[in-house]
């Protein structure tokens, strides 16, 4: 079993791949493919330095991850969803338990729907004519760094619950 120091360096490149994920967003209104892949491609490292069990712990994580891209794949269908958020949401719930994917989820609809608002006010404000294009996987990396300092490590967890 690794340590727990390479749990933390697996957690500090995916908070690190999720920062670049929102700044590439946020300039180019683009997640690149390599990013996701990567942050995916990692994920079966992070199992094994957590001690996850084939069965039924990866078994979860994989399933969840196919889950998560069969919705997110219809809503790109139906055009309500970009395919760099598609994939981004994908390779994260191949890291993150189901329950805390759903807080993700929750996390991030919250800041996402503060976000369209916040862009939307702009946008009118400066009578802009052309379609508004809202860079959610800003909204996505900012639910993963939440939930990776409040669930995925120990001394950020300790002091949250201790604030409240």
């Amino acid at each position: 079993m690794p340590s727990d120091l390479f749990q933390y360096v697996l957690l500090a490149a995916l908070a690190i791949a999720l920062v670049i994920a929102a700044f590439t967003d946020l300039r180019r209104r683009q997640i690149d493919n390599w990013l996701n892949a990567a942050i995916a491609l990692t994920a079966p490292l992070y199992w094994w330095a957590s001690g996850l069990s084939l069965w039924p712990d990866v078994a979860i994580q994989l399933g969840v991850g196919v889950g998560a891209f069969v919705v997110f794949a219809a809503l790109f269908a139906m055009r309500m969803m970009g395919g760099g958020d598609v994939k981004l949401l994908t390779a994260l719930a191949l890291w993150v338990d189901p329950t805390n994917f759903i807080r993700l989820l929750i996390i991030m609809a919250i800041v996402g729907g503060v976000l369209t608002l916040v862009m939307g006010v702009n946008h009118v404000l400066r009578k802009r004519k052309e379609k508004l294009a809202i860079p959610y996987g800003v909204a996505i990396a900012t639910a993963g760094l939440w939930i990776i300092g409040s669930q995925y490590t120990p001394l950020l967890s300790s002091m949250t619950s201790a604030a409240g």
